[in-house]
């Protein structure tokens, strides 16, 4: 049984591997941008008084405003999925894009962990069949580890060289790594397909969200209503029931009839125990109810926790920081995977040819060959 296994574990590397090696180094990649792009514009500040109007802030096909307690902190007009642009929000000035340099280098660097830069559906695809070949690997990886005879590897050995240090590398890489590994490689799956949603919800309780196709953002047709009004309303509220929030986000154009859903978050942006939404009635700009993470049911809060359990941000800093070196620790796993089994290739391939050659001397001094 450890014999087929071990196979299985081989030949599932060798078709994943390659994959695999490309979202763990793009995965190292993404593991700080957060930090790196609010480093890249920290010297965008606002001036630091009250805030204008909201709707003095937004410059035409604005699909999302986003505004910040903190009174230096720019406002973010979204322009789409993909593009949006930083606002005084004293002044309503533009700051420009940000660093759109560093922003372009990390939608690439997504584009390629997430689909390998292919057309989306087919490269969505292979990286999520290779992230489940990948989850299997680090499961039989652990079984694989654990020894019959030797003693466990636990630690690096030095002065080895070839086949005995990748082995000792891959084996310590994949124990210290598993549990982490096993996190980041779950959470993918449960991004790549709604059955693992479904089983998320089955487990942890409450109905899954029906599969809705994605579509662009669209801009709500008719009469539009009044996002000053809405934002009066809502502050007071937020004062009385989250005074600690951070960061309000609007989903724009107001309806001018209907409910109005504000984002509200407490925290980094990705805790969602501290994220909370506000519904207001935009006619008559009344407070309807608030969706708290606490009310939320049980498979909802843990498919929530899964994006950012992801990247690491879950756990903060420190969260981000072992998702870093974990998906560092996958690179070297797949290197010296790799390496280990085209040393076995090699070796098969000289031991059969030496077989062959004892076979044909064999033949060859057989009295029948020698008439």
């Amino acid at each position: 049984m450890r014999k087929t296994l071990f196979w299985i574990h081989l030949i599932f590397g060798a078709l994943a591997g390659l994959v695999i090696l490309a979202m763990s180094v793009t995965g190292v990649l993404l593991a700080f941008e957060r930090q790196m792009v609010a480093r890249a514009e920290s010297h965008l500040r606002a001036s630091g008084s009250t805030h204008l109007p909201p709707s003095q802030l937004l410059p035409p096909k604005a699909t999302a405003l986003t505004l910040r307690s903190d009174l230096t902190a720019p406002a973010t007009v979204a322009l789409g999925r993909e593009k949006s642009l930083l606002v005084d929000p004293a002044t309503g000035k533009s700051l420009g894009e940000g660093a759109t340099s560093l922003k372009k280098f990390f939608h690439v660097v997504e584009d390629v962990h997430r689909w390998l830069a292919m057309k989306r559906e087919p490269g969505k695809a292979i990286t999520g069949a290779s992230n489940l070949l990948f989850f299997f690997l680090v499961l039989t990886g652990v079984v694989l580890w654990w020894p019959r005879k030797s003693a466990f590897v636990f630690w690096f050995r030095g002065g080895l060289k070839g086949k005995a240090r990748d082995f000792n590398w891959h084996n310590v890489l994949g124990f210290w790594s598993a549990i982490p590994l096993l996190l980041i490689v779950f959470s993918g799956m449960a991004i790549s397909y709604p059955w693992v949603t479904r089983l998320i919800y089955a487990v942890a309780g409450g109905q899954p969200p029906r599969q809705q196709q994605q579509q662009q953002p669209s801009r709500a047709k008719g009469p539009t209503g009044d996002l000053d009004a809405v934002w009066r309303a809502a502050q007071p509220e937020l004062a009385r029931t989250m005074p600690d929030w951070k960061s309000v986000t609007f989903r724009l154009p107001v309806p001018a009839k209907g409910e109005v859903s504000l984002t509200v978050d407490a925290g980094n942006g990705a805790r969602p125990d501290k994220r909370a939404t506000l519904i207001i009635d935009s006619q008559t700009q009344r407070i309807t109810r608030w969706e708290t993470y606490a009310a939320q049911e049980g498979g909802r809060k843990a498919r929530a926790w899964l994006r950012w359990i992801h990247t690491g941000e879950a756990g903060g800093l420190p969260g981000q920081i072992v998702a870093a070196v974990a998906s560092a620790a996958a690179v070297v796993l797949v290197w010296t995977g790799i390496a280990l089994a085209l040393r076995r290739f090699t070796s098969w391939r000289r031991r059969r040819a030496v077989r062959q050659e004892l076979a044909f001397a064999t033949r060859s001094s057989h009295p029948s060959h020698q008439q």
